[in-house]
């Protein structure tokens, strides 16, 4: 006897349109056309065949109850909601809350969401100047942009936004207040905050600006000593930092003793930027890799040969608000040992977000992965801890006179190497400018005094050695 073997397909007429709505990720489809099937089905039953029939495992089923309540909900808000709404605007916010409840990172991208995501990686949009998130229904200050109208009114990495203007935050979506603080250059918006160690809100206006951003920023510290800023992650933010590396080099003469990579309030951006930059500072070994459930989001990134810097000593700053891809190149640099990072823990961004077209002008962006550093470390919620915490500090000099020494005495015996002292004293170019940059920014004084200490301890070192046989 012939056996006809077939899946029986539950699908009642009142959750199949809904099912349809839904259907767009392999294996999640109800919908599906079973007539060929029942066909064959019928046609074994009638010829007296022996029917064996499958039942699809419940498990990998669409719970049908929770569609019924679906439903439910969707033909109240339809017929009692106080003005009326269409079906796509209803359909839309539901596709909005699925994303939203997944993560802070995941949405729905409209046509103009598209622009903003890529004016966000180009380096030029309009705004504040400011990297922000979801906590608790308030927007979260990740970073604020150096030189942007936010960071110069005076908005800091972890401020609670509550109020824009007049408006509470509350109940609303990432997109919505990011939508209100958008606004024509020239306009003010009142940010109510709250911050940590204020008993009170704090009111701030900053005026609306065309931010444009400079991802890589460089300069002379002191003679021998470079400093490199990163303020985000843009396309081209890898080649920017290796020009950087290089025109210190040029503009000392010689390799330098050491450099300092300032991360601090980095929200992140590119990974392929980050991935560029970590790779110019080390000669081989993995830099990230990232593990998700698709073949497609687990991706490794691997060092090409050749360190720009050959060795020379660096310290990355990081604090609260160095976020995904920044923590990626600290997190590459600490786990292979070319680079000291101090400071304090950083955000623990450790997810990838990946955009997946829904037709030509929406899509939705969805984490799709963790990162994990070299050593296997997942960034996400735990961040890079620094290997030598240093927390932002104002210092005071309890005796800024100079001592009275031996040299001041009348008559003194001279040293033997007193007027050449005297003479380099004079020669010495003044570095006003660098210093007040390192005297009243804790953290930077004391990653140059790190590297001073290196230097000292290794006075034969790469720099050293190759500026002397010039």
């Amino acid at each position: 006897m012939k056996r006809v073997r077939s899946t029986l397909h539950a699908t009642p007429l009142r959750t199949l349109v809904i099912a349809t709505c839904f259907a767009t990720a392999s294996g999640l489809a109800l919908a599906q056309d079973p007539a060929s099937e029942t066909e064959q089905l019928l046609e074994g039953i009638q010829n007296g065949e022996r029917v064996q029939i499958s039942l699809p495992d419940p498990e990998k089923q669409l719970p049908l109850e929770d569609l019924r309540k679906f439903t439910e909900v969707f033909s109240r808000i339809k017929d009692a909601y106080v003005e009326e709404v269409s079906d796509r605007k209803l359909l839309e916010s539901a596709i909005k809350g699925m994303l939203s409840d997944l993560d802070p990172h995941s949405t729905y991208l409209a046509p103009k969401d598209y622009e903003e995501l890529e004016e966000s990686t180009s380096g030029e949009f309009g705004g504040l100047g400011i990297e922000v998130g979801m906590e608790n229904g308030f927007v979260k200050v990740i970073a604020p942009i150096d030189d942007t109208p936010a960071q110069k009114a005076g908005v800091q990495a972890g401020d609670l936004i509550i109020k824009l203007d007049e408006k509470p935050v509350k109940g609303m979506s990432l997109e919505e207040a990011v939508k209100l603080m958008r606004g024509k250059p020239g306009t003010i918006v009142t940010l109510t905050i709250m911050r940590e160690g204020e008993s009170a809100p704090i009111e701030i206006d900053v005026e609306r600006d065309v931010i444009k951003v400079t991802s890589v920023k460089s300069r002379m510290l002191e003679n021998g000593y470079g400093y490199v800023r990163i303020t985000q992650f843009q396309a081209d933010t890898g080649s920017q930092f290796k020009d950087a590396l290089v025109g210190l080099e040029e503009e000392l003469g010689r390799d330098l003793d050491g450099l300092i990579i300032d991360l601090r309030n980095n929200p992140g951006g590119v990974l392929q930027a980050a991935v560029e930059s970590a790779d110019a500072l080390l000669d081989e070994g993995l830099i990230v890799y990232t593990e998700g459930r698709i073949q497609s989001s687990r991706l490794r990134f691997s060092a090409r040969e050749g360190d720009v810097m050959e060795g020379t000593p660096i310290v990355v700053l990081i604090n609260g608000g160095s976020a995904s891809a920044s923590e990626i190149l600290a997190g590459a640099l600490q786990d292979h040992e070319r680079a000291v990072v101090m400071g304090t823990q950083s955000f623990g961004k450790g997810s990838v977000q990946t955009v997946i077209p829904l037709d030509e002008t929406h899509a939705i962006k969805m984490t799709t992965a963790r990162y994990y550093t070299p050593d296997g470390r997942s960034i996400q919620a735990t961040g890079i801890k620094p290997d030598i915490v240093v927390r932002p500090a104002e210092l005071k000099e309890l005796d800024s006179k100079p001592f009275f020494t031996e040299a001041d005495l009348s008559g003194h015996l001279e040293g033997q190497n007193e007027k050449e002292q005297e003479q380099e004293k004079a020669d010495r170019p003044e570095e006003a400018d660098s210093v007040s940059l390192a005297e009243r920014d804790y953290q930077l004084r004391s990653a140059l005094n790190l590297l001073k200490g290196i230097h000292i301890l290794n006075p034969k070192t790469r720099g050293m050695t190759k500026g002397n046989s010039q």
